[in-house]
């Protein structure tokens, strides 16, 4: 696979075969992200689970301390007085059943799906359009919910959900090359708290197998899990 001048120039600085410590990564991430646009931090977490038994799934939500620097459009699917509620609340988008239905059809402009628990009789035919995408609604993630001022409040400020891929792995963009060192370092360490506390009793041996960040037009930077666990206990 060929890469570009700039991507060949970033890999140069990543020594091959070193596993770096959080910050370390971080602030080498700062150094290779140089696309012309505001790059994400992503972050990848391998986990020793399988995600074939329910019981090794791993799924939830963490409130970064500083937000993704991206904004967030928010649909609600709720009814009568609720919908009020959501508008009031800074929803994008408000509506009931013809929302279902216009999402059956295939239409997807928006981020995150909040819907009350008496939709999720109509919501549940959803989930071949939403499941594959993380946005379908769940209790568990908080987006199930009656306190709908709560929930869209959280996701606008910068809850994200993580969850892990038929491989086992975990894939979250955390932040933007804009912020801050500490910015950034601050998001890490709590999404990888956050999938630390999320850790299913099922699972035996090594949790965490290994830590990757990466621009979105970079190359990888190896983390060593030893220092992520570390700065999670701190």
């Amino acid at each position: 696979m060929k890469h570009s001048k700039r991507y060949r120039a970033a890999a140069e600085k990543v020594e091959l075969g070193k596993l770096y410590g959080l910050r370390e990564a971080v602030e080498l991430y700062k150094q290779i992200a140089t696309a012309k646009f505001n790059e994400s931090l992503e972050v990848h977490v391998r986990l020793g689970v399988d995600p074939r038994h329910a019981d090794q799934q791993v799924r939830s939500t963490v409130g970064l301390p500083h937000g993704t620097g991206v904004t967030r459009r928010v649909l609600v699917l709720a009814a009568g007085e609720k919908q009020k509620e959501a508008q009031d609340a800074g929803a994008d988008i408000v509506g009931g059943e013809d929302l279902v239905q216009k999402i059956s059809g295939g239409w997807l402009e928006f981020d995150a799906v909040i819907a009350t628990p008496d939709m999720m009789k109509s919501v549940g035919r959803l989930g071949k359009v939403l499941g594959p995408r993380g946005m379908m609604p769940s209790a568990k993630t908080g987006t199930v919910t009656f306190d709908l001022t709560n929930a869209i409040s959280e996701i606008k400020a910068g809850r994200v959900e993580f969850r892990v891929d038929k491989a086992g792995i975990t894939h979250n963009a955390i932040g933007r090359r804009e912020f801050t060192v500490d910015q950034l370092f601050e998001n890490a360490k709590a999404i990888l708290q956050a999938i630390y506390k999320a850790r299913p009793a099922s699972v035996k041996g090594t949790y965490v197998k290994s830590v990757t960040i990466a621009p979105t037009m970079g190359p990888g930077i190896a983390v060593d899990p030893l220092d992520v666990q570390r700065e999670v206990s701190a």
